[in-house]
């Protein structure tokens, strides 16, 4: 047994999104504030970060996140990656590196991306992450919670999902392959990502989250990584019976 706690439900943007004036970004509803998209998983024995995003240190502040065992990526991109420097209060507190696993492209990425954490040089005036990059090449187990990783689409993109004994989290994703339908079979929870838009190249739109909703049949699903299109209350109203918006700070057990 364990809990996911879903600490950003947003698109890349965030929303509010800077500079907007629309009434969902101007919304007094606390579920339209979404930070980027990220989960963390607590169980007995571990504490694990599904990416790190822009929006890390807020995050962990509001979870309360006193410890992170490892962290799982899905994918390289800004949103998801680049709060990874956040991780060095881990390092301060825990006195040891932090594991973090994705597929070759995603590690090849951070590394490029933030190199002065990996040059192997000492840091002049502040300190940095203490990280070990680990790729990924099928499932594995982090204490006792056993992490099957999920390929999917995002866009040319090779990324992963993510599932947790009966729950699995997939956000940026525009196309589900067949394998990896039949690694989504009999899951009582899914989160999945969705933008409130007619087309998109890397994202599932809203009609085709809920088609694939409708292949995967879980008991309950809730979306993520939502823009700012629709309020919570508005979006909520357009959605199937057992298919919810996320929303910051929501936590379902696995």
């Amino acid at each position: 047994m364990g809990t996911i706690t879903f600490l950003g439900t947003g698109t890349s943007t965030g929303v509010p999104m800077v500079g907007c004036g629309c009434d969902v970004c101007h919304s007094s509803d606390p579920r339209d504030r979404r930070l980027r998209s990220s989960i963390w998983i607590e169980s007995a024995d571990a504490s694990l970060l599904v990416d790190t995003t822009t929006d890390l240190r807020a995050q962990a502040l509001r979870a309360n996140i006193l410890r992170v065992d490892a962290v799982l990526y899905t994918h390289h991109h800004a949103d998801h990656v680049h709060g990874v420097d956040e991780l060095r209060a881990f390092n301060y507190f825990q006195g040891g590196s932090i594991p973090c696993y994705g597929n070759q492209k995603t590690l090849e990425r951070i590394r490029e991306l933030h190199g002065y954490i990996f040059d192997g040089r000492k840091a002049e005036g502040a300190a940095k992450p203490r990280l070990e990059l680990c790729l990924i090449d099928g499932p594995l187990d982090l204490g006792a919670t056993r992490i099957t990783p999920i390929p999917v689409k995002h866009g040319t993109v090779d990324a992963f999902g993510y599932r947790i004994a009966n729950t699995a989290y997939i956000t940026d994703c525009s196309f589900i392959p067949e394998e990896s339908y039949k690694l989504l079979e009999g899951l009582e929870t899914l989160a999945l990502g969705a933008l409130w838009l007619e087309r998109h190249a890397t994202h599932f739109t809203m009609e085709k989250a809920l088609a694939a909703v409708e292949r995967i049949r879980p008991g309950k699903t809730y979306l993520t990584h939502l823009n700012h299109a629709r309020s919570h209350r508005d979006g909520s109203a357009a959605l199937p019976e057992n298919v919810h918006l996320a929303w910051d700070g929501l936590v379902v057990e696995f």
